[in-house]
């Protein structure tokens, strides 16, 4: 096996692995629904993530119909964290393919204070006496 090579993605707010905090997902523009579910309850719908690897293709059928699918894994503690949509039978269904769910509990939020030394204060911040 040769070396593993993590993206470290910038950006003030993004979700990575809950077991080692390998990033994985920017929060804002690759969140695609917050409104999935899966067996052990809520997970997110994303169009991009990084630092995974996936496993075999496999056909499973889920409340929406039949998929083919492949798990989605952390490529650095090797943790499942969801799937990835290969190929959906169900025309209504076509939008999932190629996006990634990853499950609530298996990832958290970062969110990281951006501070600004360079501000100056404003006329409403200066005290009047």
């Amino acid at each position: 096996m040769g070396r593993v090579f993590l993206v470290e993605l910038e950006g003030s707010s993004f979700y990575k692995c809950r077991f080692c905090h390998s990033h994985l997902a920017l929060a804002g523009a690759n969140v695609l629904s917050w409104s999935f579910n899966c067996r052990r309850g809520r997970a997110y719908l994303f169009s991009k993530v990084v630092n995974i690897t996936v496993g075999p293709q496999e056909e499973k059928l889920m409340i929406t119909g039949m998929h083919t699918v492949e798990d989605v894994f952390c490529c650095c503690c090797g943790q499942i964290l969801g799937w990835k949509y290969v190929f959906a039978h169900d025309k209504n269904q076509k939008y999932k393919e190629g996006k990634f769910v990853l499950e609530r509990w298996r990832i958290e939020e970062e969110v990281s204070e951006e501070v600004n030394f360079d501000a100056r204060p404003g006329p409403i911040d200066v005290d009047t006496p």
